[in-house]
């Protein structure tokens, strides 16, 4: 069945030139966007039931914008005067990028992974005498506390941002020829949402190995799937997938 339609589960790209922008103009599909999960921020009464005192910490460890926004939240909820000694360790250039909306860049100690939790390692080795908080969302990856806790270094983890399940009840009745999903959170929010969902001749398209089994544990088929050596994004497999379907359109 060929693809007219594509409903992505994030929020719409804010910049210009994303490749789905590029997809719908090429592929001549309509592509639409809607977070079925979002971000709701934890208060600072919670984070002090959490027994977090910011000022004991000489280091933050952000693996995502999520978690920089969050913290300086948390900390002006707080009135705490994040100090200029603080030493920011960020996972990604685009975290630490980011962080300049809060902070002088040049003027702070800012260290920068190259895009893992893993590249981060030997940075927070390197300075293995700080004391790091972990500001982070309630579904934090296993692999961070694992990778942490065999560093023996002095870490604390904190909720200060939750994942919540959007409400999608105006898409009941609405269908899409593609569904996409990055997360087993948006395989979640589907079955709260929609309990009695059925996929028939919906293709399925899912990012990374976790979604996929989400996809397979819920009787689900997965009719795309990234990233691959061929297609190692998204867009680059709905490209090929619609390629394939659409031929003699």
């Amino acid at each position: 069945m060929k693809v007219k339609t594509i409903l992505v589960s994030q929020p719409e790209p804010k910049i210009e030139n994303s490749p789905y922008f590029d997809l719908q103009e090429k592929q001549k599909v309509k592509v639409d966007f809607r977070p079925f999960i979002h971000v709701e921020g934890v208060s600072a009464k919670d984070i002090r039931q959490q027994k977090i005192d910011l000022s004991k910490f000489t280091a933050i460890i952000l693996t995502s914008r999520n978690s920089v926004d969050h913290f300086f939240r948390v900390a002006d909820e707080m009135r705490f005067k994040v100090p200029d000694s603080m030493k920011y360790f960020c996972q990604s250039e685009a975290v630490a990028y980011y962080l300049q909306k809060y902070v002088v860049y040049r003027k702070r100690k800012i260290y920068v992974g190259k895009r893992t939790f893993a590249d981060l390692t030997p940075l927070i080795k390197k300075y293995k005498d700080e004391t790091f908080l972990l500001p982070t969302t309630d579904k934090v990856k296993p692999i961070i506390p694992e990778t942490l806790d065999n560093l023996n270094v002095n870490w604390t983890q904190a909720t200060f941002y939750k994942t919540v399940i959007s409400d999608l009840s105006d898409l009941a009745n609405v269908y899409y020829d593609i569904l996409v999903f990055f997360s087993p959170s948006g395989i979640e929010s589907l079955f709260h949402n929609f309990p009695d969902f059925e996929q028939k001749d919906t293709r399925i398209a899912v990012f990374g190995n976790t979604t996929v089994k989400a996809v397979k544990e819920k009787g689900l088929r997965v009719d795309i799937a990234a990233p691959t050596p061929e297609t190692p994004s998204m867009t680059m497999a709905l490209q090929k997938y619609i390629d394939a379907v659409n031929k003699g359109k």
